[in-house]
C-alpha cells in the first residue's frame, strides 16, 4: 500500500456484460489464427481495450470503408447492424463474423415485426448510437428516436405507437417517460428492452455506492450504459469521480484513509478497473 493508505474495492459486478465478452472472445480468437481481423466500428466503446486489440491486429473500418472492401472476414460487434450492412457484405463477398448480442438481436426482430404490422414506432434511445442505426434499419429508416422527453415537445408523435429502448438505457428514465407520455394522452404500447443485466447494475449499484467515502467511476466517454451508472452511483454518493483511464486520475480529491470503491461500465475491462485500484494503493 502506498504512503496514503487508501483502502480501495473494485465492485465484481462491473465490467463486460456477456454480449461485450462474446464479441471479444470471437475476436481474439480470430486474431490468434489469422493475425488481423476487420472490426466494423469500436467494438467497444472502451479505447483502452480498443486499442489493446489493435495492438494485436484488429482494424476498425466505418461503413464507408465496407463498400470498398472484398473477399474478407469482417466482424459485427455486440451493438448489432442494420439489413444494409448485410446485403453490402453479400454483394462484396465479404464474411460477416456475428458478434451481435442476443438482446439486441431479439430487440431487433420485435421491432422489425411491429414495423412489418405497420404499427408507428418509436424509440428511447440516444442518436446516432451503432445499437440504434441497427434498430432503425429494421423500420428502414422511419421510427422515431429521442434520447431526452424534452424532445418530444417539439416532434409530431402520432396518437397511436409502439415504445422501444435502446438495450442500454436507464430503467428508471423509460418508465418515468412511458408515464409521462400516457398522461400526455397518447396510445402506447410499451416494451420495456432494456438488458436485465444493465437494469440489474441500475438496482445493485446503489448498495455498492454508499459503502465508501469515494467512487472512482470508470468508463469510455462514448458509453451510453456508463453515462446511466455514472449519475447512480453519482445519485447515491456525490463524492463519484468519472474517468476514462489512469492518467486521469486526480489525488487531490482523496484523504488519508480513504476507502474507495472503483466501479465501471458494462463495456469497461476489469483490467483498467485493475489498473486503476494499483494506482490509489500506490500513491
Amino acid at each position: 500500500m502506498g504512503a496514503h493508505q487508501l483502502k480501495v474495492t473494485i465492485d465484481q459486478d462491473s465490467g463486460f456484460c456477456f454480449g461485450v465478452v462474446y464479441a471479444i472472445d470471437m475476436a481474439e480468437d480470430i486474431l490468434n489464427e489469422d493475425g488481423y481481423l476487420y472490426c466494423l466500428g469500436d467494438i467497444v466503446h472502451n479505447d483502452e481495450e480498443v486499442d489493446r486489440l489493435k495492438a494485436k491486429g484488429l482494424r476498425i473500418i466505418a461503413h464507408t470503408d465496407l463498400v470498398n472492401l472484398h473477399n474478407e472476414k469482417v466482424l459485427i460487434r455486440a451493438h448489432g447492424e442494420a439489413p444494409e450492412t448485410y446485403k453490402i457484405a453479400l454483394e462484396n463477398n465479404i464474411t460477416l463474423i456475428d458478434a451481435s448480442c442476443p438482446v439486441v438481436l431479439k430487440l431487433q426482430n420485435r421491432i422489425k415485426t411491429s414495423f412489418d404490422q405497420d404499427e408507428d414506432i418509436v424509440i428511447f434511445g440516444k442518436h446516432g448510437h451503432a445499437e440504434v442505426i441497427g434498430l432503425q434499419g429494421q423500420t428502414d429508416g422511419r421510427a422515431l428516436v429521442f434520447q431526452d422527453i424534452s424532445e418530444l415537445d417539439t416532434m409530431e408523435l402520432p396518437q397511436r405507437f409502439t415504445l422501444y429502448s435502446q438495450t442500454t438505457k436507464s430503467t428508471a428514465k423509460f418508465y418515468q417517460i412511458k408515464e409521462e407520455l400516457q398522461n400526455r394522452g397518447y396510445d402506447i404500447k410499451a416494451n420495456d428492452t432494456i438488458c436485465r443485466q444493465v437494469s440489474n447494475r441500475d438496482r445493485d449499484l446503489p448498495e455498492f455506492a454508499v459503502k465508501f467515502n469515494k467512487i472512482v467511476f470508470v468508463s469510455g466517454k462514448k458509453s451510453s450504459n456508463g453515462k446511466v451508472l455514472f449519475e447512480v452511483c453519482r445519485k447515491y454518493n456525490p463524492n463519484t469521480y468519472f474517468i476514462s483511464s489512469v492518467d486521469e486520475i486526480d489525488y487531490s480529491l482523496f484523504a488519508e484513509g480513504d476507502t474507495v470503491g472503483i466501479a465501471g461500465a458494462t463495456s469497461t475491462p476489469m483490467w483498467l478497473m485493475e489498473e486503476v485500484k494499483a494506482a490509489l494503493e500506490n500513491y
